[in-house]
Formats: structure tokens, sequence, C-alpha cells
């Protein structure tokens, strides 16, 4: 194992949505830095896609169960981010472990660890139905403590391997936590569409028409995607200037002031769109059936039906505003989004040679 440190990032998740709408960002603002990305399936089309957007990325072939090539990886890296999965826990627990090694050469200067979590970590369970504003649990991450947060919550899993390792006085790793609310727009990466969208087309695929969990009433803050990258970015260029918050303090909202969008809404734009294509028996939405919500068990409902509320103090600190989702709200944006995703999931004719397939 080579006891230098290469002042590079180790990046997981850039062929993703979010991954490479960052990695675009990286080589508008910081071409200077290297990049060395874990890729999941590396074939010669992903690998020239990927060299578009930053032609010397360095890239490895390997996916997150590999946790052993990641372990590796992270030990050499200065600054570890993962776009890749919020959930994966074997992955966090090889980075932290390879970081960790990092550390115990390098007391005085501790790597960076950026990871992408969620606001699913907030949901508040409400099965679909109405919950009037004033009863909607609200949060801002200045005050947030992950240990009163509903515990089966998505995200929390990993989100609780990482706080510890940032906060404890021995041998500790900068870390760095981004709970991105809704993810939305086109994005200028390898994949253009977030994964949501492409999970309400498949479950309305089954149902054969839209539909929600329960009457579809419960809303999301959200975030457009360049902003979410810029974002990590933001925090990044911080944290290379030594001004990030990190540790204890290493907790972001990045959410917009946009309203919250109602999943009744949202998924009756996805009907009236996969109608229009011949996908559905029907326009607009309705509660899916127990047939189809039952597929994705407790965790679908807690995803789907709940509302999310956080407030972003710690981007603002820093400057970040969500520029994007303020001159593109969700619902505007959503039946180009919705055409996109039908593509990549090659539902409909391709009708850009950009679109890629749908194994990220």
């Amino acid at each position: 194992m080579p006891s230098d440190t290469q002042e590079i990032i180790f990046l997981l998740g850039a062929a993703g949505y979010l991954g490479s709408q960052l990695l675009v960002l990286l080589g508008q603002r910081l071409p200077q830095l290297p990049i060395k990305a874990l890729v999941r399936n590396l074939d010669a089309e992903k690998q020239a896609q990927l060299k578009v957007i930053r032609p010397d990325i360095d890239l490895v072939d390997g996916s997150l169960d590999d946790v052993h090539l990641i372990r590796e990886q992270a030990s050499q890296a200065k600054y570890v981010v993962n776009c890749a999965s919020s959930d994966h826990d074997g992955c966090v627990r090889a980075i932290l472990e390879g970081l960790e090694q990092q550390t115990a050469r390098r007391p005085s200067d501790p790597p960076l660890y950026l990871h992408v979590s969620g606001t699913g970590i907030i949901c508040d369970n409400a099965r679909g139905e109405f919950i009037p504003e004033e009863n909607v649990p609200q949060y801002v991450d200045t005050e947030l403590d992950l240990e009163k947060l509903p515990p089966n919550n998505p995200h929390l899993n990993c989100d609780k391997l990482i706080f510890p390792a940032g906060t404890r006085k021995g041998n500790p790793v900068r870390t760095a936590i981004v709970f991105p609310a809704y993810i939305y727009g086109i994005g200028e990466g390898i994949k253009k569409s977030t994964a949501a969208i492409r999970a309400f087309i498949k479950a309305s695929m089954i149902a054969k028409r839209a539909g929600t969990w329960g009457p579809g009433l419960n809303s999301y803050r959200n975030i457009h995607v360049k902003d979410a990258a810029n974002a990590l970015l933001m925090i990044l260029e911080a944290a290379l200037a030594g001004k990030a918050d990190t540790g204890a303090e290493g907790l972001y909202f990045v959410t917009s002031d946009n309203p919250p969008v109602i999943f009744r809404d949202l998924f009756a734009v996805i009907g009236d769109v996969m109608f229009s294509n011949g996908l559905t028996t029907q326009g607009g939405s309705q509660p899916l059936p127990p047939s189809v919500t039952d597929a994705y068990g407790d965790i679908g409902w807690v995803l789907f039906g709940s509302n999310t509320r956080g407030d972003a103090q710690r981007l603002k600190k820093l400057g970040w505003e969500p520029t994007e989702s303020r001159k593109l709200p969700p619902l505007k944006t959503l039946p180009q989004e919705v055409e996109v995703a039908l593509q990549e999931l090659r539902l409909v004719p391709l009708k850009a040679s950009n679109v890629p397939s749908s194994d990220c």
C-alpha cells in the first residue's frame, strides 16, 4: 500500500445523474485537480462519454461491492466524493477505513469525505395523506441531530457511520454529509434524468397508469440538479481553502426556496406524458393499487408518501444560491424530464444521440 497520499479526488458515481453533473462543474472550476473515478461495467462507450467531460480522468472499473478496491483507492486520495449511493454501508465502511489509514499517517492533515445522503432522513411517513404545514416537521441543518430522527428512515444507516468518524477525537476524518431534497431537472452529464423519475415510470408501467402512494397529498422540498452539483463543488472548494464546516458542523441540507412539490401533481404530469406516448391506459394520476405499492415495501411508503422540509443554512454561509431552481421550478421542467427518462429507459425511440442507456 503506497504511503503517500495523492492530491486527487476519488469520485464514486461519476457516470450517474448527480455525479456526472458534478464532473462537468469540476472540469470548469477545478481543472487542475486530478480525478480518479470508480465506474461500474466500464466499457468503451462509457469511457468515451466520461472522457468527453473530463479528458484526463483516470477510470477504475468496479462496483460498490468491490470493497477492497474502494478501500485501497480511498487510502490514496486526499478527497473522496461519494455520489453513487446513499445507502450502501459496505461501500461507506470501506471508504472510511481507507481514509482512516491516511489520518493515521498524517494526523495533522486528515483527508476529506464528502458524502451525498438525502432528505429521506427527515421523511415523516405521512402515507400520502395531507398534513397541515404547521404540523409537518421542520428541520434546519445548523441544528440537525441525526440521533433524533426516525431511526428507520433511509440513508441513516450510512450517515451514522460517517458522523462519528468525523467527530471523534482520535484518528478523525474530515467529513461533510450533504442532504439534497428531491433532485430534478435535465442534467448536463451522462445521465440526464433523476433516478426518482425513472422509478416512478417503472411503477406506472406495472400499473398501466401513473399513480401515487396513497392520495399523493404529501410534498417534498426540491433542488435542480445543477444547483445540487454546485453545492457539492462549493463545499469542496471551501474545504480546499480550509473554510468548510466539517465533522459535527458538516451537515448540509441542499434545498431550494421553491414551494414543495406535491406528489399528486408530479405524478399527474408523468401520467399525461406517458399516456401521450401510448405507454399507459389513461393520463393523470390516481392512487396506486396494493399490487404495485406492496412490491416496494415500507420503504416505498416512506420515500414516496412522506413530506420533507429542510432549510439549507450552512450553504447560504458559503454564498450558495439555488439560481437554477428559481429559473426552472420542478413542474416546469417535468414534461421534458419524463420524455428524456423514457428514452433512457428505452421505452420510446431515442430523439438525441447523447441520451445513454439505462445502465448506470
